[in-house]
């Protein structure tokens, strides 16, 4: 999921792994508090967090949103230049990084989707899906098209692949109008950073407020353009210049916060505001971690294969505890922890074999093409 310099950034800053697990973990639960007839009975023995996780949990993809943010700044244009000769072939790339793990995730869900849909009466079931939805969803189009989801979480993919896309075209601009203008280095480096500051004012104060829109980027554009500030703003090496960086970042979140408060914004720029620090103190973090936080370092290293294969393993315990096992709310719970537990070692699994390979066309198409294949099987 992310190129060499980006790659490097986070290298340098464990401590990102940390809160991307972190999040992962609540996205995870807020699932698993929502869907399935497990929550019904395991929320009474803690009605207050499964109420929490199943309406704030999801606060949690701003978090998300704000990283991705960050991590493509680095990736496109560390020092607000454009570093990238051949953006289409960039584009291709960032598809191919994305769509391997999800297209395998997918074909899963598809598979498991259909092998509990005659034992589990659910609406978190998908129905047995059509040959188009298969092409949208492989194309990241399901909801911009109006294909109901295979899988839980799949349109942060699609919104994912569409941010960056609209964060290229940004810079790219940039490119186009520094040389037009024969702006001098010093400054055409500013320009993208404007632009982008633009679009994310546009996303806060506009498109943030219309539901209609959370199908496109430009909805999501906010909370991603903070993140790639935050990135730039930790490259400054004057401290004043860091301070003003950061004010400026205060008083747009405020902005948009005093014109309509979102909790999600109001996520999104405490996300932004901790990962300044992080980023300012990255030269000072351990060297090594304490063992207690390694397995949330290794969590945050497979959020992604994580985010993607859990929903499957949902519908697979879920069916089984619904079918074999006693009714009571302590056997529910106990499905939910087995379901947690067993989407981590399907998420070892699908990032060893899949995410953490070179992306290639071949296997993106070989995948595209598994997809379509089981959906064909699954509607049999």
């Amino acid at each position: 999921m992310r190129s060499d310099a980006a790659a490097a950034a986070a290298a340098r800053m464990p401590l990102l792994d940390a809160v991307k697990g972190l999040a992962c973990a609540v996205i995870v639960g807020h699932h698993l508090a929502r869907y399935g007839p497990l929550p019904a009975g395991a929320s009474s023995l803690a009605p207050g967090l499964f109420d929490w996780l199943a309406q704030d949990g999801r606060l949690a993809v701003q978090v998300f949103l704000v990283l991705a943010g960050f991590l493509a700044a680095g990736s496109l244009a560390p020092d607000g230049v454009l570093r990238i000769d051949r953006p289409l072939v960039r584009v291709f790339q960032r598809y191919g990084r994305l769509a391997m793990p999800y297209l395998a995730a997918l074909c899963f869900s598809v598979l498991a989707a259909a092998l509990v849909r005659p034992w589990l009466n659910d609406e978190a079931v998908p129905a047995a899906p059509i040959m188009a939805q298969l092409l949208a969803h492989g194309l990241l189009l399901q909801d911009l098209l109006g294909y109901d989801a295979l899988s839980t979480g799949v349109w942060y993919v699609a919104i994912d692949f569409q941010l960056f896309v609209l964060a290229l075209a940004a810079i790219g601009f940039s490119e186009l109008l520094q040389r037009r203008w024969s702006m001098r280095p010093e400054r055409s480096r500013w320009l993208a950073v404007a632009l982008v500051l633009v679009l994310a004012l546009a996303s806060l104060a506009v498109f943030n407020r219309h539901a209609e829109l959370d199908d496109t980027a430009l909805y999501f554009f906010g909370a991603y353009g903070l993140g790639m500030g935050v990135f730039w703003i930790g490259r400054a090496t004057r401290r004043s210049t860091w301070q003003f960086g950061i004010v400026l970042l205060l008083l747009v979140g405020a902005a948009a916060l005093a014109l309509d408060w979102r909790s999600r914004i109001a996520t999104a720029l405490v996300t932004a505001l901790l990962l300044a620090v992080i980023q300012r103190r990255a030269g000072h973090e351990p060297a090594a971690w304490p063992p207690l936080a390694q397995p949330l370092l290794r969590l945050g290293r497979i959020s992604y294969s994580l985010f993607l294969i859990h929903f499957p393993v949902l519908l697979l315990v879920s069916a089984a505890f619904d079918g074999l096992a006693p009714d009571g709310p302590w056997v529910d719970l106990f499905g939910l922890l087995a379901t947690f537990a067993l989407s981590i070692v399907a998420a070892m699994l699908l990032y060893r074999w899949v995410e953490s390979r070179p992306a290639t066309w071949r296997a993106v198409l070989a995948l595209f093409a598994a997809l379509l294949l089981c959906g064909a099987v699954a509607a049999s």
